[in-house]
Order: C-alpha cells, then structure tokens, then sequence
C-alpha cells in the first residue's frame, strides 16, 4: 500500500466516524482534500463530504478539465458517487476551500444537490477551519422545477 493510500484509509476512516457522530468541527476537517490523491495538476484545493441520512459519507475532491464545461465540483463528485451506489437522501454537506473566503457551492451545484433536498444543511469551511452553516433553501430559494 502506498503512502497516498495510507493517508487516505486514514482520512477515510477518520471522516466516518467524525460524521456518524455527527461532529460539525470534524466534518469540515473530513472535507479538506489531500492534496496528494488529485490525479491532476492543476486542480484547486477543494474538498467535500456529504452525509447520507443513513450514516453513510461520501467525499469528493474538485476535478478540472481543459474543456470547462467537462468541469465537476467536489460537492457533485460526492453526490455522484453517493447516487451512483443507489443514495438519494442527504443530510448534510461539507465544502473546504483553501482560499481566504468561506468556500460557497457555485449554482449548478446549488441546483444539482437541490434535487434531492433544499433541506440539507450545507457547511461552508475555509482555510483555517472556520465555517458558516446555511441550508440549502436559503442559498437557492428559488430552484429549477421542471
């Protein structure tokens, strides 16, 4: 096993257990992307963990692409992986940034998790492990209904 794959069991594991105990402080730490693990180069330091309403978590990390539009954010990398072993229903979201600002869902993503629950409550981290909590219906009153 390699040192990545070492750190990331480790994160992992740390990660469940801090959000099935349903520890705020810990999820956003659960959020924050190991730099190591992204498989290209020029991705920014973005990282979420979403919790499933029953107990289990999904982590994603922000994967870019020269074609912008071919583009995923981490909080829909984690909806995806959680959607795509037959989860819909969520809790919570943790989204960590690196930068200097608290580390908002952009639009598409507001919509995409919107889907699912504009009840979800949804942790906005920056560097420093400072948050602000909102839920999803006060970042996106007025979703796409079709």
């Amino acid at each position: 096993m390699t040192r990545t794959q070492k750190l990331l069991r480790l994160l992992a594991t740390a990660l469940i257990a801090a959000l099935v105990a349903g520890g705020v402080a810990n999820t956003i730490l659960g959020a924050t992307p190991l730099k190591a693990s992204w498989p290209l180069p020029y991705l920014w330091g973005f990282g979420a963990a979403l919790l499933g309403a029953d107990g289990r978590i999904y982590t994603g990390c922000n994967v870019e692409n020269a074609a912008l539009g071919s583009t995923i954010c981490a909080e829909r990398t984690a909806a995806c992986k959680a959607v795509s072993e037959g989860h819909t229903d969520f809790v919570r979201i943790a989204i960590w940034g690196e930068g200097r600002d608290y580390c908002m869902p952009c639009g598409a993503c507001r919509q995409f998790l919107s889907e699912f629950s504009t009840d979800m409550e949804v942790l906005c981290a920056k560097a420093g492990g400072r948050y602000v909590s909102y839920k999803l219906r006060e970042l996106l009153p007025h979703t796409f209904n079709y």
